[in-house]
């Protein structure tokens, strides 16, 4: 009696779908993205130090214009719209598609207030230049920047009062270069200014004065004999002056900010790419949502793994809200 074998009945792995097996793929790469961040951002905090050893890492919130409150706003936000995407994804289960659609909604809206608020928050560092490469970490590099930002005024003004025509050559060409170019536009003033009439000869010696206050503050500079106390007063009269003080409007002396560069370096890379995973979050809402009422249990897993994802996001920010508000200065 012959007995036939049947071979054991195969058992499946993980019962979890394939999208949402490569959505956990790919947000375990991206935890060690955003670790090493996060690992270097600490290792800077706690490394950079002064001449005696103490912290010199930039705290004083008035100075690096971090709004604590704009980011505790930012945390209840992402906290809220997690929820939100919670009950978005309860509801495509239970085939309350209505219901799905109003918290998709809500989830993407709260995400657009989120980035509302790191738009603002951006725009006070680019306003009071807490930008990478562009904040002075000395006295002198502050005095030195006033000097730049003064020169490039007089030279915009230069440019659109001096047309280039007035310092070509007898062969027809121009400065080989833009140096060389504004310093023949400063040599020919003095014609320029006896040939102009009204408006434009008053511009024009305007021009001529701030190009005289800019070579003696290069010759201050150069023989290192001007303070930062000095160069704010004299930046102050230099605003002041009837004759070319509207040229100057809304300069400043920059505060030196010791590491300032590095720390607007990791402040931009860190928020930076979590507002880029938010954006893409918001995609993945805004394709669910541009079904509108076509929403269907096809779209079940789609829902779930963006939910997956939103918490992500909202979990880094859990990280970088302590880490870059409330840390700095208490630790």
């Amino acid at each position: 009696m012959s007995h036939s074998h049947h071979p054991p009945a195969m058992k499946m792995g993980l019962p979890i779908t394939d999208a949402k097996l490569g959505m956990w793929l790919f947000l375990g790469t991206e935890i060690m993205f955003f670790t090493a961040f996060i690992g270097s951002y600490i290792v800077l905090y706690f490394g950079s130090v002064d001449a005696t050893g103490k912290s010199a890492w930039p705290v004083a919130t008035d100075v690096t214009h971090i709004k604590i409150w704009a980011g505790g706003l930012n945390t209840f936000i992402l906290l809220a719209s997690s929820y939100f995407v919670v009950v978005a994804h309860e509801s495509m289960g239970k085939r309350d598609y209505a219901k799905a659609r109003k918290f998709l909604g809500l989830t993407f809206l709260f995400a657009c207030v989120f980035m509302g608020i790191k738009g603002y928050e951006y725009y006070g560092k680019f306003s009071h230049e807490i930008v990478p490469g562009k904040i002075p970490e000395t006295e002198m590099q502050a005095i030195k920047k006033m000097e730049s930002d003064i020169e490039s005024r007089y030279h915009t003004r230069l440019d659109a009062l001096v047309p280039n025509s007035a310092i070509v050559n007898s062969e027809g060409e121009m400065p080989a270069t833009q140096e060389m170019v504004y310093y023949r536009k400063a040599a020919v003033l003095p014609q320029e200014i006896e040939a102009a009439e009204g408006e434009k000869k008053k511009n024009l010696e305007a021009v001529s004065a701030l190009n005289t206050e800019v070579s003696q503050l290069k010759e201050k500079i150069s023989a290192n004999s001007l303070t930062y106390d000095q160069a704010g007063t004299l930046l102050h009269n230099m605003e002041k002056d009837e004759q070319y003080g509207s040229l100057l409007k809304g300069l400043h002396l920059s505060h030196p900010i010791v590491y300032g560069n590095l720390f607007a370096s990791t402040y931009f890379l860190i928020t930076g790419f979590h507002a880029i995973h938010v954006i893409v979050g918001m995609i993945l809402f805004g394709t669910a949502l541009a079904q509108g009422s076509k929403l269907n249990e096809r779209w079940s897993n789609w829902v779930e793994n963006s939910g997956l994802y939103w918490h992500f996001v909202d979990l880094v920010w859990i990280f970088v809200f302590p880490l870059l508000y409330i840390i700095p200065g208490n630790i």
